[in-house]
């Protein structure tokens, strides 16, 4: 074993994570949650050329499929979800109706590995405060350490980006930002219904899209600003709705880049 020196391994990480946060504080899209929906749409995002910064407020990614249903760490998907699986090498396990099996933990790993190697920066323990919003538009979220946020007298910083994606799930915490100062349209005040698998699913695919210039819904998000139903433990709409929220938000920055080009 070659000789270690603690200093040169405290400054390795330092120096690696700082270069990391410095390149990232603007993006072209900043995903914040990192659950099921957030990390599929980080890894479409990023394959399609895009700067993806995601923040995680806890320590682990992955969201909710580490439990599984009641903390039973297999994860279901319907047919529609297989291929997209498939496509980032998750296996999954054909049991009854159009019902697979996951192992919720190859699912949650594989969905961050597949963001990581795609070019998705991830940082943990970071958690939103608020948003800037400049001329009527979402350009960016204020941060904090999860572990500070709330608990000491110590200011946030900001990440911007083109595109703010809130998958945050129930807890819609960047949609409760806009809400509470009556930014967003009466027509977006409704709260999540109760559990309805099949309707569940289909909301979240079908409605995720931009509540405000600047911010996109996915996942539970969607729900929870629109009041879809919730739909239990399975989690094919959340991967199948992060797919489809991150090719309109690659289109809908790509059709910005042009404007910008041609003006």
């Amino acid at each position: 074993m070659s000789s270690l020196d603690e200093v040169e391994i405290s400054k390795t990480i330092l120096c690696t994570y700082h270069e990391r946060f410095l390149d990232r504080i603007a993006s072209d899209v900043i995903i914040v949650g990192a659950g099921p929906s957030g990390l599929v749409a980080a890894y479409f995002l990023a394959k399609s050329g895009l700067k993806v910064t995601v923040l995680e407020k806890r320590l682990a990614p992955g969201g909710g499929i580490w439990g599984g249903g009641m903390a039973m760490n297999v994860a279901v998907v319907q047919d529609e979800a297989v291929p997209l699986l498939d496509e980032m090498g998750i296996r999954s396990q054909p049991r009854r109706a159009n019902l697979h099996a996951v192992d919720a933990v190859e699912l949650a790993a594989g969905l961050c590995w597949k963001a990581l190697q795609a070019g998705v920066i991830v940082f943990n323990l970071t958690t939103c405060e608020d948003v800037c919003i400049r001329n009527q538009r979402l350009t960016g979220v204020v941060v904090n350490r999860t572990n500070i946020a709330g608990a000491l007298p110590v200011d946030p910083i900001v990440f911007s980006a083109k595109a703010v994606l809130d998958a945050t799930g129930h807890e819609a915490v960047l949609v409760q930002c806009l809400r509470r100062r009556g930014l967003l349209p009466t027509s977006v005040s409704a709260q999540e219904g109760p559990m309805h698998a099949t309707a569940g699913e289909a909301f979240v695919v079908d409605r995720a899209g931009e509540v405000f210039p600047g911010l996109w819904l996915s996942g539970m998000s969607v729900a929870a600003t629109l009041g879809g139903p919730r739909m239990g433990p399975i989690f094919g709409g959340m991967l199948l709705s992060g797919k489809r929220v991150a090719e309109a938000i690659a289109a809908a920055v790509s059709d910005e880049q042009d404007r910008q080009t041609t003006a």
